[in-house]
């Protein structure tokens, strides 16, 4: 794997390998130059295909790309599943595929259990992260509750991890839950996300305590902490064990042009026709090897 490119250091079981690609690597041109993974950014298909296959190289594992559609819908992979499936998360127990997130600004979440028999991977836009309030554009009080994406990937990967247990007696400690952390890549920063007053009260609705992470700008909008969101949603889940990007500016991807891709700095500097900044994505992977 390039030297750039992130390793995530975190105390996962030695089967379990993980990275963070960066924009360096690639064949694609300006403004997808270099690592573009992303097929659906207006860069050259064969170039996407190539930096894609330069990426399978690398970690030795055929990465599983999904449409991702800012849901909250998981998918279990194994050798036979396609790419482009709409699906804002994956998990496996299998080895072969890595389960594989593209992002460009919102937030990657990688998933591994203790035994590192079973890994996730999750893509965590405000929206998938709020859930039902995100999700709906809206909130209405029927789905203030709803799950997001970090929810719906840990009740997942945990039926995955307890379907490889073997049948025990039901007190014995093999039955116990089986213990998950996860690691948080880069994402747009506390200092760059912008983002209405609809936002904060997305979070507000189902977590009272995420007021915490926005601060009020002058203009009468909010700086939201992405990452602290998810820590807030992972703690309350029981994933004491979170790894990765705190906030700081190291990790932002809209701050560190040289080396991210970021789909809000771009924005109107190498502006598509559907009025998104055209620029490329980056893949955070999980495997079991």
């Amino acid at each position: 794997m390039l030297a750039n490119w992130l390793i995530p250091d975190w105390p996962v079981a030695g089967r379990v390998r993980a990275v963070f690609t960066t924009r360096h690597g690639g064949v694609s041109p300006a403004p997808w130059d270099s690592l573009n993974l992303g097929d659906h950014v207006g860069d050259d298909f064969a170039r996407v295909a190539a930096n894609r296959k330069a990426l399978q190289v690398a970690i030795g594992q055929r990465p599983v790309f999904l449409k991702q559609i800012h849901g909250a819908d998981v998918l279990n992979i194994d050798s036979s599943t396609a790419d482009g499936q709409a699906f804002d998360a994956c998990i496996t127990s299998q080895r072969e595929v890595a389960c594989t997130i593209m992002v460009a600004d919102c937030l990657p979440v990688l998933f591994a259990t203790a035994d590192g028999r079973s890994v996730g991977a999750a893509h965590a836009g405000w929206r998938g992260l709020a859930g039902g309030a995100g999700l709906s554009n809206a909130l209405p009080a029927d789905l203030a509750s709803a799950d997001g994406v970090l929810e719906a990937v840990y009740a997942s990967i945990k039926a995955l991890a307890q379907s490889l247990r073997a049948p025990v007696a039901i007190d014995s400690v093999a039955n116990e839950e089986p213990e998950l952390m996860a690691w948080l890549g880069p994402c747009i920063g506390p200092a760059a996300f912008e983002v209405g007053a609809e936002v904060k009260n997305a979070f507000e609705s189902v977590q009272p305590q995420s007021a915490k992470c926005f601060a009020l700008t002058t203009s009468g909008k909010y700086l939201a902490d992405l990452p602290a969101l998810a820590r807030l949603r992972l703690a309350a889940l029981g994933v004491n064990k979170i790894y990765g990007n705190d906030g700081s500016a190291d990790w932002c991807t809209v701050s560190n042009p040289s080396r991210f891709f970021s789909h809000r700095r771009d924005a109107g500097v190498n502006s598509g026709s559907n009025g998104f900044g055209t620029t490329g994505r980056m893949a955070a992977c999980v495997w079991i090897d």
